[in-house]
């Protein structure tokens, strides 16, 4: 064995390490809870029910954020008249706060606190559509672990995530906060972070209740503009926008968040189809329905609601258990006259009562209401859990380019090494979006990675060379613990490019840092253009032009227009927003005690014109030229779904389906060799994609349908085994309106994207 075969060895060693760490930090370090009993959780609530004045009932179903003191928070607490805060992170102030609602109020219901933990609390791991590029859902479910021990610790009881939106429009800011475009996909990773953040059981010790949003039809809003409207087809809804969050559901997800925007021309927060329906009825949810930040009051401006007393009453008739607001919420103000006018009863009232009690019962909060503060100090200084987000970050990077095996780089080959880019040294920037209560300070640049990894044996010298910023600020801008500097002048813009320029001639490498900046990304911040912001892109092909080999390591949450660079640049390595630990991840990625083994979880389109783009379309007419739809651009992706290469490479053969016939209802085994064919260990994620050829409508060329991330030494072979069942191979058929399994011939293909070439079939009979 070489030498870098024994250090990649190793790396994969201590990563098995760190997985059995991650399952016991995930399981919690203090005894368990006893698990509530249903019918003694229904006891206890309706005798509740039965002490509480109507004005207490409907004080329940009002969640308010909380910025600062507030007399009339603390008076409406006092009164048992307030259900629940969002965005208190101290843990003495939840206690304060907690001790009123529990102490001065007539029947002691504690309260529960909601904050947006949504990749990470104080350690940010990667965002979530990074940890969706790691097809990896048992890490994915310990990095939420980690992040609920953390929250649960200083008193969050509530997490707003996981984020479940498919999103296949790149534009959308949002498309940070969901794992992309793939139901399947889209699915495992939905399940493993509701695992992850609830533990066995909703109350299980240091987890948290999660909190599937936005329901449903976020990811599809027009043109990619965040709060439009979204017109999704009877097909598309069910089989694409509806799975990942029945799959939350399936993994006992104890909340939902209405969406904000109009689902095919009913908001969905006053949808009763999609709430009650579909939520209550198809799928039996057992949890309550939180709308999202007054998106109640929205009902108005959606031209749905006549005023703010009929949205109360719709959103309430709808299935909206709680109103999320600032100030004041509808439903305080308006749900008791609506009784005495008869347009709501009691009953609805106490309906949506029992979801939301139950679920404090469920928690432990009437026994536990308050926080142990010294733990909370403890719980967060917990090294481990750096390792971790480390771990995370490397696995969730998408090699996308090594011309000429560049990477991975010797560590004594580049005697001076320049570091160029806006974002290379930018902490803020290197977590991403929703990152509110980290520590600043523990956040590992992308520079100072690169100086942890080099030590002594290369000089490393750092240039911005240009700087980025949105057209219309952020929002959120105000809530970020890193202030902008102030400008450059043209002069000084046009010298700070020149010595970048210079800088990356001088030297024997670059490694340039490009992408959006955390404001960029997220909430808020969608983008009519693709392109790479500001000047960088001028930046990109005057380092380029130097002749200097050069890496590309782009910090984004979303696909970017990188047509010239993957012509151009001979290294490309997409890191996305990397967390807490990502310079050091990208480091060790780049020299090679990491090997990069994330796969694309979205279509990489070449610009925004090609948008929406993505590997599961129908087969329409002509499609030989479905390469040549536009006659100025290729109509295929940069980088297809499921891509993303290796330091080693792999082969697959012998795709075998265990029954070429069989009847509706059977199950076919599907095996496939892959072999390491290269000089080290690595990872490799083989994955599953079938074709239904024909039945009672169109079906999508291909369509994913497993996957399996598994480590390979160098010339090692493994068999995969995949399972092709009713669940696999059902869908909703708009022409039958029913989920339908259909006799039929199928392709199938095993293989590392969505591209894949090896190829079998088998025939479903009646």
């Amino acid at each position: 064995m070489n030498r870098k075969s024994k250090r990649i060895g190793a790396r994969q060693a201590l990563i098995c390490t760190l997985s059995a760490l991650m399952t016991v930090v995930a399981s919690g370090q203090t005894p368990s809870a006893v698990l509530p009993d249903d019918k003694a959780v229904e006891k206890r609530v309706n005798a509740l029910l039965d002490r509480m004045t109507l004005e207490e009932k409907i004080g329940q179903l009002s969640q308010l954020f909380l910025f600062g003191p507030s007399k009339q928070v603390d008076d409406a607490l006092a009164k048992g008249q307030l259900g629940s805060l969002l965005f208190v992170t101290d843990p003495a102030r939840i206690n304060s706060l907690q001790r009123i609602a529990v102490e001065k109020s007539r029947l002691h219901i504690p309260l529960i606190f909601g904050f947006d933990v949504i990749h990470g609390f104080r350690t940010i791991f990667p965002v979530p559509i990074a940890m969706a590029a790691s097809w990896d859902p048992s890490m994915v479910s310990a990095a939420q672990a980690i992040a609920a021990k953390e929250a649960s610790s200083v008193g969050i009881n509530w997490t707003f995530a996981p984020m479940v939106d498919i999103a296949r429009d790149p534009r959308w800011g949002r498309i940070v906060e969901g794992a992309g475009e793939d139901p399947w996909l889209g699915s495992a990773m939905a399940a493993a972070q509701v695992r992850g953040f609830q533990g066995e059981y909703i109350g299980s010790p240091d987890h948290v209740l999660a909190c599937m949003k936005h329901f449903a039809g976020y990811g599809a809003a027009e043109g990619g503009r965040d709060y439009d409207a979204s017109n999704i087809s009877e097909t598309l809804l069910w089989n694409v926008y509806l799975r990942p969050f029945h799959a939350a559901v399936e993994a006992g997800v104890g909340s939902a968040m209405s969406a904000y925007m109009d689902l095919n021309d009913v908001p969905a927060t006053g949808n009763r189809w999609l709430l009650h329906d579909v939520l209550r009825g198809d799928w039996r949810f057992q949890g309550f329905v939180v709308s999202d930040a007054n998106a109640v009051k929205s009902l108005v401006v959606h031209g749905f609601a006549k005023d703010l007393p009929d949205a109360a009453v719709l959103a309430l008739d709808a299935g909206v258990d709680m109103e999320m607001a600032i100030g004041t919420t509808a439903y305080s103000q308006n749900l008791a006259a609506a009784i005495s006018s008869g347009k709501v009863t009691v009953q609805q009232i106490e309906e949506a009562d029992r979801a939301v009690l139950g679920m404090k019962v469920r928690l432990g909060l009437f026994e536990h209401p308050y926080v142990d503060e010294a733990r909370a100090a403890r719980a967060l200084a917990t090294p481990e859990h750096r390792t971790a987000a480390r771990v995370a970050a490397e696995r969730s990077a998408v090699l996308l380019r090594n011309e000429g095996r560049l990477l991975p780089l010797g560590k004594t080959a580049y005697a001076k090494i320049a570091v160029v880019g806006p974002l290379a040294d930018s902490q803020v920037d290197t977590l991403g979006s929703w990152a509110f209560n980290e520590d600043l300070t523990e956040t590992v640049t992308v520079l100072a990675g690169l100086r942890n990894k080099a030590g002594s044996q290369a000089q490393l010298t750092f240039a911005p060379g240009v700087e980025i910023s949105r057209k219309f600020p952020s929002p959120f801008a105000q809530l970020s613990r890193s202030k902008p500097p102030a400008p450059w002048t043209p002069e000084q813009a046009k010298d700070e490019l020149r010595k970048a320029v210079d800088l990356a001639g001088s030297s024997d490498l670059t490694i340039l840092v490009l992408g959006e900046t955390q404001q960029m990304s997220g909430e808020s911040a969608s983008r009519e253009s693709l392109a790479l912001p500001g000047n960088e892109e001028q930046l990109l092909e005057a380092v380029a032009a130097t002749g200097k080999p050069v890496v590309l390591v782009l910090l984004n949450g979303r696909p970017l227009d990188i047509r010239w660079a993957a012509q151009h640049i001979p290294a490309i390595l997409e890191a996305w927003y990397p967390g807490t630990q990502g310079g050091n991840a990208i480091a060790n990625l780049l020299f090679g005690d990491a090997v990069p083994g994330g796969k694309l979880p979205v279509t990489w389109p070449r610009d925004s014109g090609q948008v929406p783009i993505y590997y599961a379309h129908n087969t329409t007419q002509g499609p030989e030229s479905q390469g040549k739809r536009y006659w100025d651009e290729e109509s295929t992706p940069l980088y297809p779904f499921g891509y993303g290469l290796s330091y080693t490479t792999f082969t697959f053969s012998n795709l075998h389906v265990s029954q070429p016939q069989f009847r509706i209802g059977q199950t076919a085994e599907v095996t496939a060799d892959v072999e390491n064919t290269g000089p080290s260990t690595a990872d490799e994620v083989p994955q599953i994609y079938i074709h239904q050829q024909y039945g009672s409508t169109s079906r999508p060329v291909r369509e994913l349908k497993g996957f399996e991330r598994i480590t390979l030494a160098a010339h090692e072979k493994k068999t995969v085994h995949f399972s092709l069942g009713s669940k696999e191979l059902s869908y909703w058929s708009a022409a039958k309106k029913a989920w339908v399994e259909e006799p039929a011939r199928f392709d199938v293909w095993v293989g590392a994207d969505s591209q894949a070439t090896l190829h079998g079939s088998f025939t479903i009979t009646q």
